[in-house]
């Protein structure tokens, strides 16, 4: 998902294809992951497809490329990355019902991909909620987003890489805890339940398309902030920093009584001892784990909430009854934000050589702006699978850029929607290249770029970043 805004808190107290697709795989050079030495630098459409209500909102229709969409898979074929992120998304395919699909909509496109040096990573949900029929909380959800990637396997059998659903922690935590997205709850049994649910459907989806191409990879997407705070809010950080690893660890079968949110998941969550077990027995680990970040994932949960607004208060800490601001930890004096690099070493830490990539980097601002974040993640990344982590691209997000993300894609239907632009600008209409497309297309192909802008001290490291207690850092300096 694109940057976090400042607002509102997130707290998380209570309270059939074309005549291409009969061609043998065989005849194609596909895409493979790299071996000993370079980074793979890899490309994504953000293509969110969430509900607000009773009203669904699309990226590619805001982005135009649902009418560009075989121009933009050429332009996206020029800039050399092997592997794209693609959306093929169930609320766009059956949107009225899952004996229905609208396949024909997007052969072409298909036949275009599988036709072209790309190998897309098809995803089947992204932050959404799926159709009008079925929501994160129907009991039968897994086994209609299942039915709906079997069909997907059917149509389009040379597919290797999906991410059945994009981020399941992030959604569920919107969706079941913050009341952004439908369903608009705020407690933790909604919560576990959309989770268990997206994360069930991932499995049952992977055992579907598995059942057409044996070979099929699964890319386990989801964002992985890390919170910091006060001594006072320790506990609550404590429990948001095991929380962050769930969706993979669900998936891995992790989830035992052992498992320190085991007892949550039941007694807080509602879900039941016997539903985890199913999981931790038949586990569907993830070919390669998707991290996601972005400069405001980081959080920091201050018990001083006189430094901050009082739309940055969240309730009531449920295991000290504190409350406390929950703010991105890089716009406050008082604290520190954690590199990328120490958080994707903590992924290597934790899972061992399972590889990984880093799925989304994008932020909203400047030319040079955009080509400092893409540089800097690219660094890290270099340097860790220098160091030998499993780490094997970096992906170039929001190919076309992204609209609405300011609001966390809450603005009514006909309101204004502010764009962010990506590696093209499609503002105008038209679609333009931008410096980001050349530096993409320089570190996809060689591996290296070069730009004054890389020169300069980028934003986030200045003192002006800090939109609270900047007076802290004022006194020290003076």
């Amino acid at each position: 998902m694109p940057h976090l805004p400042s607002s509102p808190p997130f707290s998380d107290a209570p309270a059939a294809g074309g005549a291409v697709a009969d061609l043998p795989r065989e005849s194609r050079q596909r895409a493979s992951l790299p071996g000993p030495g370079r980074l793979q630098l890899w490309g994504g459409v953000e293509c969110t497809i969430n509900r607000v209500g009773d009203a669904w909102s699309d990226q590619a229709r805001f982005t135009g490329h649902h009418e560009r969409a075989v121009e933009d898979i050429r332009r996206f074929e020029g800039l050399g990355i092997p592997l794209v992120r693609y959306p093929l998304l169930w609320e766009a395919v059956a949107p009225d019902s899952l004996e229905q699909p609208r396949f024909e909509v997007f052969d072409e496109r298909m036949d275009v991909l599988r036709e072209s040096r790309l190998e897309p990573i098809l995803g089947l949900l992204h932050h959404g909620s799926g159709p009008h029929y079925t929501s994160l909380v129907d009991p039968a959800f897994p086994e209609k987003l299942a039915a709906y990637a079997a069909a997907v396997a059917e149509r389009y059998p040379w597919v290797t890489y999906y991410t059945p659903v994009n981020e399941p922690l992030t959604t569920a935590r919107f969706s079941g805890l913050y009341g952004v997205w439908y369903p608009h709850a705020r407690d933790h049994a909604t919560f576990a339940r959309a989770l268990v649910n997206q994360v069930r459907g991932t499995v049952l989806a992977m055992a579907e398309i598995r059942k057409v191409n044996p070979h099929a990879k699964l890319v386990a997407t989801d964002d992985l902030g890390r919170a910091t705070g006060t001594e006072q809010t320790r506990g609550q950080v404590d429990f948001e920093n095991t929380r962050r690893w769930l969706s993979w660890d669900l998936l891995l079968g992790r989830v035992t009584p052992e498992h320190p949110l085991h007892d949550y998941l039941v007694q807080k969550g509602g879900l039941s001892v016997d539903e985890l077990r199913e999981l931790a027995d038949s586990p569907c680990p993830p070919d390669i784990l998707g991290i996601n970040h972005y400069l405001l994932s980081n959080r920091f949960l201050d018990s001083e909430t006189d430094w901050y607004p009082g739309f940055t208060h969240g309730p009531r800490d449920p295991e000290n009854g504190l409350e406390y601001a929950d703010v991105p930890a890089l716009e406050t004096a008082r604290a520190d934000s954690p590199p990328l690099e120490d958080i994707l070493r903590e992924v290597w830490e934790r899972y061992g050589d399972l590889p990984y990539a880093v799925t989304e980097v994008h932020i909203d601002g400047d030319p040079g702006t955009q080509l400092q974040w893409l540089w800097e993640v690219w660094n890290a990344a270099s340097r860790l699978r220098g160091e030998g982590a499993p780490l094997v691209a970096v992906t170039a997000w929001s190919l076309l850029g992204t609209y609405d993300w300011n609001t966390l894609c809450t603005t009514p239907p006909g309101g204004e929607v502010y764009y962010e632009p990506g590696v093209f600008d499609v503002r105008s209409g038209a679609v333009r290249a931008t410096e980001l497309t050349k530096m993409v297309r320089s570190l996809a192909t060689t591996g290296t770029y070069r730009h004054p802008a890389l020169e300069q001290e980028p934003w986030w490291r200045l003192e002006s970043r800090f939109r609270y207690a900047r007076e802290l850092r004022e006194e020290l300096a003076s």
